[in-house]
């Protein structure tokens, strides 16, 4: 196997706006769900302070031209720019991100921009928000001006995060369940909304390049049992390709769409939706992975856990579908996320076999519990040890004919989780502030960093 990365190879880092600005009211900015959703758990950080990236995203930019990134990938805060959603525009909000774009182009980082991370703002929630057509337009507008607005300034583009994720782990996401008919309305509305955002920027800016940024983790069956392998098919629909095909191929897939006949959900189409579905295709395709699921059956019984897990482990379950397993092949980590560096070569190839286009990993990482020690150190070498593994079979995918493009880890620097606070850590920099005391927000490099900044000064030259 090669043991180095093409020359044109992105390395890059990672963040949300909403998990890492802070700032939830300054200067303009509207209210979104993730600053109004209720949290069961209320001893973990919110996101009114965040790690104050806001306020010191240039000290944070000049660490990561230190750590020697490429590209920063990073989301725009819609109702920073447009408060209710629609309408009047901030301008301090739209000031702010043109200054983080001059301080990026200081330093040669290219700006890889996410249009909507999990951050719908509350005003158009208020009025339904993905489950009625008019966010649609309002995105369709806010798409449209920002990418007027930037686009001189970036040309790569990635559209909704995750929204699999957000769909199927609507309480942990969003505070909230949504009725699986109503659930899937908003589906057919988050990837129109996407189509639409594939257009304008194509549109709008010279030389754009844009695409889908789901998480991705293939489903494996439990056991050679064919109702095992039936309960990985649907699965692998549900959560992977059903999202994957409307982007990339422009259609609802036979699976999905047995699935969706098998739960009596009918999808609402607009007039003009089936000429946006088969018109308006992405550059490439952004992936989020951490690890792969395993499945088997539940038609016969279905022994719930309570809650869902953010579909990473295997307290994933519909009855008459899937049920989540234990896979005994795999470890896990502390926060009992299934670890499978393998994984993440097979899903690659998946992807790119159904869909030849260019791949750019634009999540992967280990949240973990870091410890600061008293001279100011973080001794992480377990986040070492994944990244290495994951980033080989980056490699490997490579060597196998996957046209992968880059790979930028979540995360740059330590940011609030959605569902478990601050003391899940992701980051190379780590942030001085816990569950509830902001302290100092002092920044601190941890060992992973010098890691990574070695490893793309050496374009992902691996040790034999």
């Amino acid at each position: 196997m090669a043991n180095e990365f093409p020359h044109d190879f992105l390395w890059g880092a990672s963040i949300s706006a909403h998990q890492t600005e802070g700032a939830y009211q300054s200067e303009g900015k509207g209210l979104t769900v993730q600053d109004t959703r209720p949290r069961e758990d209320q001893t973990i950080a919110d996101f009114t302070v965040a790690v104050d990236h806001y306020h010191r995203y240039k000290e944070d930019i000049r660490l990561l031209s230190e750590l020697g990134i490429q590209v920063f990938r990073f989301s725009l805060s819609w109702a920073r720019i447009f408060p209710q959603g629609r309408g009047k525009v901030n301008l301090k909000g739209v000031e702010h991100y043109h200054n983080v774009l001059v301080e990026l182009a200081k330093y040669k980082i290219q700006p890889l921009i996410t249009l909507n991370h999990f951050d719908l703002p509350q005003a158009l929630e208020d009025e339904g928000g993905w489950s009625v057509r008019s966010t649609v337009e309002a995105f369709r507008e806010y798409a449209l001006f920002v990418f007027r607005e930037y686009g001189a300034q970036a040309k790569m583009w990635l559209t909704i995060n995750e929204p699999n994720i957000m769909l199927l782990v609507d309480k942990k996401i969003l505070g909230k369940e949504i009725p699986l008919a109503q659930k899937y309305q908003q589906f057919h509305h988050l990837m129109i909304a996407e189509k639409y955002a594939f257009q304008l920027c194509h549109e709008q800016i010279a030389d754009g390049k844009i695409g889908p940024v789901p998480n991705i983790s293939l489903v494996y069956a439990a056991t050679s049992k064919p109702e095992d392998n039936e309960a990985a098919l649907y699965f692998n629909s549900v959560r992977n390709w059903a999202y994957l095909d409307f982007s990339c191929l422009g259609r609802y897939n036979a699976v999905f769409q047995d699935y969706l006949r098998k739960n009596k959900v009918n999808i609402q189409f607009a007039p003009e939706d089936e000429e946006v579905m088969t018109t308006h295709f992405p550059d490439f395709i952004a992936m989020n992975f951490y690890t792969t699921v395993t499945v088997e059956s539940a038609k016969n019984r279905v022994d719930m856990k309570n809650g869902i897990s953010d579909q990473q482990s295997e307290d994933i379950v519909e009855k008459g579908f899937y049920k989540g397993f234990t896979n005994p092949y795999l470890s896990k980590n502390e926060f009992n996320w299934t670890l499978d560096p393998l994984g993440m070569k097979t899903t690659l190839q998946t992807v790119y076999d159904r869909y030849h286009l260019p791949i750019i990993i634009t999540e992967n990482g280990l949240g973990a519990q870091d410890v600061l020690t008293e001279d100011g150190k973080i001794h992480d070498d377990y986040r070492i040890q994944y990244l290495r593994e994951h980033i080989t079979q980056c490699l490997a995918a490579i060597e196998a004919g996957v046209d992968l493009i880059g790979y930028s880890l979540w995360s740059a620097i330590d940011l609030i989780s959605v569902h478990e606070g601050i003391r899940k850590r992701y980051g190379f920099i780590y942030v001085d502030r816990d569950e509830k005391n902001e302290k100092s927000f002092a920044r601190y490099k941890k060992d992973s960093f010098a890691w990574y900044q070695n490893l793309i000064a050496q374009n992902g030259k691996m040790e034999v």
